[in-house]
Order: structure tokens, then C-alpha cells, then sequence
């Protein structure tokens, strides 16, 4: 009978951790279909919200550019942040890649011909190898090396964006540590007296993500939320996760 029990609480436990009411209500505020996982480094702490969308793969898009930046340098394509990534003179729809650009900006501003122009320098063979080595998603791609992370070839699930960053926390990446350091460097968007948040947004046109790490004085959390998003909706990736973080205490001003 005792046993009984216990086995029932441990499976309430685990639905009421994986259909978190507090991260429920904050996709209810803003009616978005979407997931969110937070994980402590070890596991200790996790908040789930809509677990069977967490277990399901999409296109990392513009997510990518974290692995995608290890890769480049560790085959020391680009050696440093501040490589100058030469403008080729074609004028794109976003008027901040229209000029030259460093790894850290292309990074940031989430530059797609930067990082297809890595491609051309990169081998399909060279890519697979570094995606079963980082165990990414489906490992996948398409017959376009320089689209696999855009056209849905390459897929990865909030759960498994959480493992991917939890190895690059620990260095586990088998890359060089250097390497593995730069791109933790190029992952910093807000540094302050109570916590350091890394993280990476991406959009394909209708699946956006915001996947990252904060690292307060007690814990670091990794995180992955990714949602349907309507072009006007894009700045609510990163607020949909800050308030999360607020929510549960992790971040407390």
C-alpha cells in the first residue's frame, strides 16, 4: 500500500514538473503554442512546460550559429571574435549584414551569409562529423550545405538544445577548450552583478527559439523555449524566458 502511494506521488510529480503551471501561464498571457525547459546543471532542478513539444525536433535556424561557431573555429577557418568576415558587396533585406563583419557581429546580428560563406570551406562529411560528434539533433543534411539549418534538414528539440549547452558548459564538446572558451565569449548578451546570461535567438519564419544559460552565484540554468512567432512577435523569445527565470527565482531583480 505504502508503495502504492509512493509510486502515485512520483508520477504526479513528474506531470506537474513537466506541465509547469507557472510557465503555463505565461504562454497563456501571451497565447503563443510553444515550449519551455529549464534545467539545472545537473539535473537537480528542472521546469518543464509542454513536455511532448520539448521531446519534438524542429530547425534550429539561426540557434546553430553556437555549434556552427565552434566548428569554424576549431578548423580555425576564423581565428579570434574579431576576424573581419569580408562584405561581398550583395545587398540583403536586413541592412545590418550589408557591410563587413566580425564572428562576434555576425553572431549577434545573426548574419546568414557570413556563415554560409564558412560553409563553402567545409565539407558535408566535415559537418556530419561534427554533428555526431555533438550528438546535435537528427544529425542531418540536406542535398544544400549551405541551408541544412534553414530547410528543416537538421532538426533539434529543446531538450536536446539543453544536453548540447550543458557539454559546451563543461567543455565536453572534444574541441579545443580554446575554441569552446571564444564561443562562451560571443554567447554573453547581459553581464551584471547578480547573474551572466549567454543565449542565442533563431527564427525560420514560424518556429522561433531563445536557448542559453544563465549563471548566477549559486547555480547555472540552461534553458531552451522555442514557439510559433509571427514576425512582430520576435522580441518576445527573450522576455518569454526572463520572465521564467523571475518566475522561478532563478534571476531576482
Amino acid at each position: 500500500m505504502i508503495l502504492k502511494i509512493v509510486l502515485k506521488l512520483g508520477l504526479l510529480s513528474g506531470f506537474l514538473l513537466a506541465n509547469d503551471l507557472e510557465l503555463k501561464k505565461i504562454f497563456e498571457k501571451y497565447t503563443l503554442d510553444g515550449t519551455l525547459v529549464i534545467s539545472s546543471l545537473n539535473n537537480e532542478i528542472q521546469y518543464s512546460y509542454n513536455d511532448t513539444r520539448a521531446h519534438k525536433r524542429f530547425s534550429p535556424a539561426s540557434t546553430f550559429k553556437i555549434p556552427h561557431t565552434l566548428i569554424v573555429l576549431n578548423e580555425n577557418i576564423v581565428t579570434s571574435q574579431d576576424d573581419i568576415i569580408k562584405w561581398d558587396k550583395v545587398e540583403r533585406a536586413y541592412e545590418v549584414w550589408n557591410q563587413d563583419q566580425t564572428l562576434k557581429s555576425a553572431f549577434l546580428v545573426s548574419c546568414v551569409w557570413c556563415y554560409q560563406k564558412f560553409t563553402a570551406q567545409l565539407s558535408k562529411e566535415n559537418y556530419l562529423e561534427y554533428l555526431k560528434r555533438f550528438n546535435y539533433g537528427n544529425a542531418t543534411i540536406g542535398s544544400n550545405i549551405s541551408e541544412f539549418w534553414l530547410d528543416s534538414s537538421l532538426k533539434i528539440s529543446a531538450y536536446e538544445q539543453i544536453e548540447f549547452l550543458k557539454k559546451l558548459y563543461k567543455n565536453c564538446l572534444l574541441t579545443n577548450e580554446k575554441s569552446m572558451l571564444m564561443v562562451k565569449n560571443i554567447l554573453v548578451e547581459e553581464e551584471n552583478e547578480y547573474y551572466v546570461l549567454r543565449a542565442k535567438s533563431g527564427w525560420d519564419g514560424e518556429i522561433g527559439w531563445y536557448v542559453g544559460y544563465v549563471t548566477t552565484q549559486e547555480e547555472s540554468y540552461f534553458f531552451a523555449m522555442n514557439a510559433m512567432f509571427k514576425k512582430e512577435q520576435l522580441h518576445l523569445r527573450k522576455e518569454i524566458v526572463l520572465n521564467a527565470l523571475k518566475v522561478k527565482k532563478i534571476i531576482t531583480y
